[in-house]
């Protein structure tokens, strides 16, 4: 067995190289992406993590997903939220390091605030400033019927995507270089009290070059079925691939139901694979086969008792006067034009978040 001190001194050279080389590998991706530029954060030790998390305990989970966690924990008598990637995922580091350089450059109240990181372990250890709580976006869409988890009114939907259009404005015009979040997901949504939105998971980010207005032979990263088609099919990334990531994200709050699971299938299923519309403003994607739903669902909200068939029934549930029904029509062709084919036709997320703003104050 090895003393208890000689183990100690083993270990200690580890740290030593970890914090060398992600301190040198942070400076250049700081430098690179924002000039160096950056909001200060505390640098804290593996110790101090591991003493404000009881050793990460599994009952301080609060949050797991595919490639890390979320656990809480207290230092100094202030709740933290601490995030912890898998260590043996291939691609947790290059994330991480995304998540440091673009997280300590925020500065939003729908934006999850860093307030420092780890850079002693082979991957480093995120540190927020508070704990999750309600839990995501996502759950309160997908998990409502969980004890945790309330569902959410159409009034309140309205609210949380005004604030969400609101983040994404911020990133595409609050900076030197417009940032690219790219993987809109309503899982990398954290409610707070109130069903305050906050943002987090910068893992894909990408700021676009100085003089350039997209990025050109980008990596194809994001969550398969929410990536815009100049992503998937040119390896092009711009603001405007947000908007179609965030026009996934209205139909979604909208539906209720999720991409992944299967709602657009199901309206190609129900309603045909016709891909003909009597209305010309949409101009929906349909150069796959996997957009021909778009199609089918402009069809359905432009017929009678629509929303009976589309809507979240919990949304229905809550009764349908007429002014709440023109609404969400509005609502979902805004969502459809954020999912047109070609970059170009879709609006600015400035566009849209004064376009949601504007539905939501005029919400009974």
């Amino acid at each position: 067995m090895i003393p208890f001190w000689r183990k100690k001194h083993q270990e200690e050279p580890d740290k030593i190289t970890f914090t060398v080389k992600n301190g040198e590998i942070l400076l250049e991706k700081f430098i690179t992406t924002f000039d160096g530029k950056r909001n200060p954060i505390r640098n804290f030790s593996c110790e101090e993590l591991e003493l404000a998390t009881n050793n990460y305990d599994t009952v301080n989970i609060t949050m797991i997903e595919v490639y890390f966690k979320f656990y809480k924990g207290f230092l100094q008598d202030r709740q933290i939220s601490v995030l912890k990637f898998k260590s043996n995922e291939e691609y947790a580091y290059d994330e991480c390091i995304n998540n440091i350089v673009f997280a300590s450059q925020m500065c939003h109240r729908h934006i999850l605030k860093l307030i420092g990181c780890c850079i002693e372990t082979r991957v480093p250890i995120l540190v927020f400033e508070s704990p999750v709580k309600y839990g995501t976006l996502r759950d309160h869409i997908h998990k409502h019927h969980e004890p945790h988890f309330e569902s959410l009114s159409w009034k309140q939907r309205l609210k949380i995507t005004t604030e969400i259009a609101n983040t994404f404005s911020y990133l595409h015009v609050g900076f030197a270089k417009p940032i690219v979040y790219s993987n809109m997901n309503l899982s990398h949504f954290l409610l707070e009290e109130h069903y305050v939105p906050k943002l987090f998971d910068f893992s894909f980010a990408e700021c676009i070059p100085k003089g350039e207005t997209q990025i050109k032979e980008a990596q194809i990263r994001g969550t398969m079925g929410n990536m815009a088609p100049e992503h998937v099919m040119k390896s092009v990334l711009d603001e405007k691939c947000d908007v179609f990531g965030f026009g996934l994200l209205l139909l979604e709050l909208l539906t209720g139901q999720s991409w992944l699971n299967g709602f657009l299938n199901s309206f190609a299923k129900k309603y045909g694979d016709s891909s003909e519309t009597e209305d010309e403003d949409i101009k929906c994607s349909s150069g796959t086969e996997d957009h021909h739903w778009l199609w089918n669902f402009v069809k359905k909200i432009n017929e009678d008792n629509w929303f009976v068939e589309v809507v979240d029934p919990i949304i229905v549930g809550e009764g349908l006067c007429p002014e709440i029904e023109q609404q969400m029509k509005v609502f979902a062709k805004l969502a459809v034009k954020c999912l047109f084919e070609s970059g170009e036709d879709r609006p600015t997320m400035i566009d849209v978040a004064k376009q949601l703003r504007q539905l939501y104050l005029s919400a009974p």
